[in-house]
């Protein structure tokens, strides 16, 4: 039946949690429940969950540093001049959210934390004045690291060797109750925005624990995607990946969709599911409500820069914002080919052909692709370099995506989330970035691309930052993936040889899947060793496959050779999608005339979808689709053209590149 979608408080509420009808309501079978359990030991030997000491730990540093709080907001009171009786009424609380709130932390993880304070308490001079002092003269707490200027500001410091990230909301009262409910949309009036994205932390990991029909579930499943996401190297928010609460808000869904599946199946559903997601349709678990403060909600139809995200995964909590909007094609490619991989491997292991290992198998990154860029930073000391690696891996996105409005999106990159450090050289660190062709684009004979303009407009920027210091430098080099260097790997050893067995090559049968794969010619090319782009010498040379380098015009590009195939990119073998009627649609279909990243043709018929947006009664705007002909692991957002908005591309194979660096001039240097 179709929803009218208008927000009506004497309406029934609908006896489900989300924006649509459950898939399915099927209860466990008795594999799912062995198979869970499996995964249940299998998370806590991979020392997933905290021990009781930790716990015991954890709970007392949070203890103390609310009474630290209390303590800094009296002291900034009294010296503000107010009476004796405010002074004492004085107060601040520290709330907890993220995994920590979720029930989904594990050992050695980050305290996500918000300390929320009085009028009178500002950000600028009390919290990151005041407070920063105090913090800072305290011998448990080390690593101090304050970031004012973030998006969300926030202070970064050990306590007691435990991590915490430390925001700060000044709320329009004057004494901050001890029972205070910041799920309240009232909280918010009169409320800056730098307050309003920090309480948002705490309301959206309350809103998600509320919107979850089997809490117990939920964590379980969130703690195996969490794992499986780090492994595949696809978690970090920075990075243009997705974060914690982007993952929590991904699995909410699944478990609203398949309300009495146990985790098992829950991951099972989730990648059928976000394989077959017609991103840029957003992921929500709640209808967007306006609300009454006249905060900015996420709403592409009136917010252009809302209508270029990528990935939408929407925050439950008013206001309701977009959570994952610094994905950008590069990385909503790699992760779509991981949630490919995922769906097969669960399918396998249904036919008892994989089991949990092959699932959460490390990401081979440095096998994966024949030419990386290497970004080298350091720093004076210790202090100076952790600021920097701050600033550096907070900035290492938008050379992404400079690479891939320079190139016009046919150069793709895939960052690695992780730092690498080489023990024989101290206070220093490297980020690495795979770099690829895009899929399906047409290669031309000795085809180039100079990025050599866009790496320097890369560290240029980089070296803007305001804390910058003599000696914080950054380098960025083209190396061949023969020529990576060992403190990369584990143990510092390099691999004789990379490996080219995939886990689909080991269920592979004669007969089943014969596609050759070249897997002798990266063994065999000439290599040639790698530089700086700021050492080499100004009389740039072209280096060919034959390593002789050519005297050519200053440029730094890349040759392509379409015949050449990412040997750890696995073609997805296609399986149909059948329509409400049971049939097999003819022919892949183009959404808004926009290329596909996928070889899965897609349902043209428009199944059910409740409203995105809520919208008063008389509004025409409302986006209504009629339920019927809902199939299961059809639900609304993967049929349903939510968004008149172009599709992002999802990558069907990777073919490898042939980089041809050549000099450029060295960065002037910054003066001090």
């Amino acid at each position: 039946m179709g929803s009218s979608g208008v927000s009506n408080q004497t309406k029934e509420k609908p006896p489900w949690l989300g924006i649509s009808e459950p898939i399915s309501l099927s209860g466990p079978s008795q594999y799912d429940v062995a198979k869970t359990r499996e995964l249940e030991k299998y998370l806590q030997e991979a020392g997933f969950y905290e021990n009781q000491e930790e716990a015991i730990n954890m709970e007392e540093v949070l203890g103390r540093l609310d009474q630290i709080v209390k303590i800094w907001v009296k002291t900034i009171s009294r010296a503000k001049g107010f009476n004796e009786q405010m002074v004492q009424e004085a107060n601040a609380k520290i709330f907890t959210f993220g995994s920590y709130r979720l029930g989904v932390h594990g050992p050695g993880a980050d305290i996500d934390t918000l300390c929320v304070g009085p009028r009178h308490a500002t950000r600028d001079e009390d919290f990151f004045g005041e407070l920063h002092k105090m913090l800072f003269e305290m011998p448990e707490v080390s690593e101090m690291h304050p970031v004012p200027d973030a998006h969300v500001p926030v202070m970064n410091f050990k306590f007691n060797g435990i991590s915490i990230d430390l925001l700060y909301a000044n709320l329009s009262l004057w004494v901050i109750p001890e029972d205070l409910d910041i799920s309240q949309e009232a909280i918010l009036q009169n409320v800056d925005e730098q307050s309003v994205r920090s309480l948002n932390g705490c309301r959206v990991t309350d809103q998600i624990l509320r919107l979850v029909p089997n809490i117990q579930n939920f964590r379980t499943t969130l703690r195996c995607m969490k794992l499986w996401a780090k492994r595949r190297g696809i978690y970090s928010n920075v990075a243009g990946f997705l974060g914690g609460v982007n993952w929590a808000l991904l699995v909410a869904r699944i478990c609203q969709l398949f309300p009495n599946a146990l985790p098992n199946m829950l991951v099972s559903r989730f990648f059928r599911v976000y394989t077959q997601w017609r991103w840029p349709n957003p992921v929500m678990l709640c209808v967007i409500e306006k609300g009454s403060l006249g905060y900015q909600v996420w709403d592409p139809r009136w917010n252009p820069k809302d209508k270029l995200h990528l990935m939408p995964i929407i925050t439950p909590a008013y206001p309701c914002m977009n959570s994952s909007y610094n994905v950008s094609s590069s990385t909503l490619c790699v992760m779509t080919e991981e949630f490919q991989r995922g769906d097969q491997i669960c399918e396998a292991m249904e036919a008892n052909k994989a089991d949990w290992d092959t699932l959460f198998e490390f990401y081979p990154f440095f096998e994966a692709y024949k030419n990386y860029l290497q970004i080298d930073i350091s720093a004076d000391n210790a202090d100076d370099l952790r600021n920097w690696k701050g600033w550096v891996k907070s900035r290492l996105r938008q050379l992404t995506l400079k690479i891939e409005r320079h190139t016009y999106g046919m150069l793709q990159c895939h960052p690695n989330p992780d730092e690498f450090s080489d023990k024989s050289r101290p206070l220093h660190c490297s980020y690495f970035m795979g770099l690829h062709r895009k899929q399906g684009v047409p290669v031309s004979e000795g085809e180039q691309f100079d990025i050599r303009l866009t790496v320097e407009e890369f560290k240029h920027s980089v070296n803007l930052y305001t804390l910058w210091k003599p000696r914080m430098d950054i380098s960025v080099s083209h190396v061949k993936r023969h020529n990576i260097p060992a403190f990369v790997f584990p143990g510092g050893v390099r691999p004789n040889r990379p490996s080219k067995v995939t886990w689909k090559s080991k269920l592979r049968t004669s007969g089943h899947d014969d596609r050759k794969r070249k897997q002798a010619e990266d063994s065999v090319d000439d290599f040639t060793n790698s530089k700086p782009f700021s050492s080499l010498p100004p009389s740039s040379r072209a280096v060919h496959e034959d390593g002789n380098p050519v005297s050519i015009a200053s440029s730094c590009s890349v040759k392509c050779d379409d015949k050449e195939v990412n040997s750890m990119s696995e073609q997805k073998s296609e399986k149909p999608d059948f329509n409400s009627s049971g049939e097999n649609p003819s022919g892949d279909r183009e959404t808004n005339g926009s290329e596909k990243c996928n070889s899965q043709s897609n349902p043209e018929t428009v199944v059910a979808a409740e409203p995105v947006f809520s919208q008063k009664e008389n509004s025409s705007s409302t986006l209504i689709y009629s339920n019927e002909g809902l199939e299961e692991l059809e639900p609304a957002e993967l049929t349903a053209p939510l968004l008149s908005v172009n599709p992002a591309p999802v990558p069907q194979r990777k073919p490898l590149i042939r980089l041809n660096f050549t000099s450029l001039g060295k960065a002037a240097d910054k003066s001090s």
